[in-house]
């Protein structure tokens, strides 16, 4: 009986800390976070006279393909990568690099930001990636990277496979 009760309560505590976490996400304006970081990403662009590039009309993820690479590979969630790439903030503080080829990942294991600009290039292509929070760790953010951070990262897609 005892077990039963701890059971019990064990599943109360739990449901009423989702709920909260569910309503303080619930709470939080994502169009209005997606305004700033796209106006961020339009003034870091000017003010850094980034040429070249393009802000994706629907997702708002700047990309500048340095070079576009080789193949023609149709990716999806599945695909296997490794790459090169060095992760900063706006103000250019790195967050994070790789010291070797990272990977393999699966495409659909990366932040969703790689997932829309991944595919804009090919094995040994090389791309500029600057991602709104949203497409990146969004309003949680991470050990490393602070809740509502827009990223900036240098990738180059070592191998691709389908």
């Amino acid at each position: 009986m005892i077990k039963i009760k701890h059971l019990l309560l064990l599943a109360c505590f739990t449901v009423c800390f989702t709920a909260c976490k569910k309503n303080e996400i619930e709470e939080f304006d994502h169009l209005a976070q997606f305004s700033k970081d796209t106006a961020a990403i339009s003034a870091f662009v000017k003010t850094n006279n980034i040429t070249g590039g393009t802000m994706d009309p629907v997702v708002g993820i700047y990309y500048k393909i340095i070079e576009p690479g080789q193949g023609n590979v149709k990716f999806t969630t599945a695909t296997s990568i490794k790459f090169d790439y060095v992760g900063r903030f706006l103000n250019g503080s790195i967050f994070d690099e790789s010291k070797t080829t990272a990977g393999p990942f699966f495409l659909g294991e990366m932040i969703t930001g790689w997932y829309f600009g991944i595919p804009k290039i090919q094995e040994g292509g090389k791309i500029r990636l600057i991602v709104p929070s949203y497409y990146a760790y969004g309003n949680r953010g991470n050990e490393r990277i602070p809740a509502n951070s827009v990223l900036d990262f240098d990738i180059t897609l070592v191998d691709v496979v389908e």
